[in-house]
């Protein structure tokens, strides 16, 4: 049972349900749950802010029909009620992770969402008030504060190598991983208003463009000549660009550039590098290296626009990792914190010495960490997984937490799963924090 504002919300019990008890509530600052009817709903990431950008208070999240395998965006109002819904169709594991990646428009007067299949994506705009729908073929990890155009790379990619399901499937990539001149990150962009035509997509920074001024060029072509000699002469590294995630005003970009999730079958060393561009991709720097055997994951944007925060290496102990800042450019690398889960973390924008992170375990756990002290000032215990064991890949038995802030900073919106159906706990920081 979770204790909200004014009473208490009880969980139907079941032999395989991880219930929390009341007793770890009792001292915990009061949340309000936002719980939609028969689906199993998520915000978007931790990365984008589910809250409407006009202070309407409006909320956007993608909702699951367990029992039809869809899923659904849904727009509620400030109390949970559901204004509008759209984007009905079938569910694969990506949504259980981060639902169709619906992301508000510039002005809170439209929504972007995804749709198709991880294979043939397509890339939905919705005006809400006409219902007007516009639809591109491509994919997208979210839209960017400003809008469009729209920079990604192919998110089947991701789960053709392996992420969601652990296995290797190159069959379901959008684009044969060795075709690397055809994919990489693409621009996409929507007709104008009114027209029937115009917009289109096209490929910004191909795979190969990424390795030909890579700074570990050699040492990657080696690689990719060993996988070759073991696995055939079609094969080579499993490389792609992701996660593109964009500072707050829109004016720089990050992407990954690796193979993140490659089954280990394949006995490839784990490539993940962090980049940095400017939004017409003139200036791009290498601002962060976790590759072969350096540790670290979930990296974002601090609130200034300028540095980056994330898991990556303990400067201060050989083979560690810890919480770390680094300038867009790759300068002036510092541990923040000695947290070292590989959670989803994030600083206020309206305190930049508050810092939000959380921990996978049974049960979940949500950090407020004061990083002038490097201090944990509250700790959440919320439920995250659906059984006695936690399943692997992405499904409906659990979820992340991916705690992420209002645009004000004044509260925390928060995944939780605490019967069949994932739900949302609203954290007012103010109570938190007294």
């Amino acid at each position: 049972m979770i204790r909200t504002r004014g009473r208490t919300i009880k969980v139907k019990k079941s032999k395989e349900a991880t219930i929390i008890k009341r007793e770890a509530y009792e001292a915990e600052p009061l949340f309000r749950m936002i719980a939609i009817p028969n689906r199993w709903c998520i915000h978007s990431y931790y990365t984008l802010s589910p809250y409407a950008p006009d202070g309407s208070g409006r909320l956007l999240l993608a909702g699951a029909d367990l029992e039809r395998g869809t899923g659904e965006v849904l727009v509620t109002d400030s109390s949970g009620s559901v204004l509008d819904r759209f984007g009905d169709s079938p569910l694969n594991s990506s949504f259980y992770h981060t639902g169709h990646w619906q992301t508000w428009g510039p002005d809170g007067k439209s929504v972007y969402y995804r749709g198709g299949t991880l294979k043939e994506p397509l890339m939905i705009r919705r005006e809400l008030a006409t219902g007007r729908e516009d639809v591109l073929e491509g994919d997208m990890e979210g839209a960017p504060p400003f809008g469009e155009p729209i920079i990604s790379g192919l998110l089947g990619m991701l789960y053709a190598a392996g992420y969601g399901e652990n296995r290797y499937q190159p069959e379901q990539a959008p684009v044969p991983f060795s075709h690397r001149d055809k994919h990489g990150l693409f621009q996409y962009s929507f007709p104008n208003p009114g027209e029937a035509a115009g917009g289109g997509s096209k490929l910004v920074l191909s795979i190969q463009d990424v390795l030909e001024r890579h700074p570990d060029r050699d040492k990657l072509a080696a690689s990719d000549r060993e996988i070759r000699e073991r696995l055939g002469a079609d094969e080579g590294l499993t490389l792609m660009c992701y996660c593109v995630r964009w500072n707050q005003d829109g004016s720089r970009l990050l992407f990954y550039f690796g193979n993140h999730c490659v089954v280990a079958s394949r006995q490839e060393p784990r490539l993940a590098y962090i980049f940095t561009a400017d939004r017409e991709f003139k200036e791009i720097h290498l601002a962060v290296d976790l590759s072969y055997g350096r540790r670290g994951v979930h990296w974002y944007w601090h609130p200034d626009g300028e540095h980056l925060l994330g898991y990556g290496p303990d400067p201060e102990q050989e083979g560690g990792m810890c919480l770390g800042s680094v300038r867009y450019d790759g300068s002036g690398y510092k541990k923040i914190s000695a947290h070292a889960s590989g959670g989803h973390p994030s600083i206020s924008p309206a305190d930049h010495n508050l810092l939000v992170t959380d921990e996978s375990t049974m049960p979940g756990r949500v950090l407020l960490i004061d990083l002038r002290e490097d201090r944990v000032i509250r700790s959440l215990s919320l439920p995250r997984v659906y059984g006695a064991k936690e399943p692997p890949g992405r499904n409906p038995f659990r979820v992340c937490h991916h705690p992420v802030f209002s645009r004000d900073g004044e509260r925390l919106l928060i995944n939780i799963l605490p019967g069949r159906h994932a739900a949302l706990a609203e954290l007012n920081l103010k109570e938190a924090l007294t």
